[in-house]
């Protein structure tokens, strides 16, 4: 089953975002570690772990206040 990520904005709002799809979970979070930062410049506030078309977690990509 592929794991894909889905973006959101500040106003939870879906945006557009790379449609990468990959085969474990720990592909998926490995990508998101090393794309964050470019994801977050572009206007990418949370991003949810998704496995077909069920959920695993969201997360934000904001700083901690």
């Amino acid at each position: 089953m592929p794991w894909s990520w889905r973006y959101e904005d500040v106003d939870g709002k879906p945006v557009d975002g790379p449609a990468e799809t990959f085969s474990s979970q720990a592909d998926a979070e490995s990508w998101i570690g090393q794309e964050w930062r470019a994801l977050q410049s572009s206007g990418v506030s949370t991003v949810t772990l998704v496995e077909d078309d069920r959920v695993d977690y969201q997360m934000s990509l904001q700083p901690a206040e």
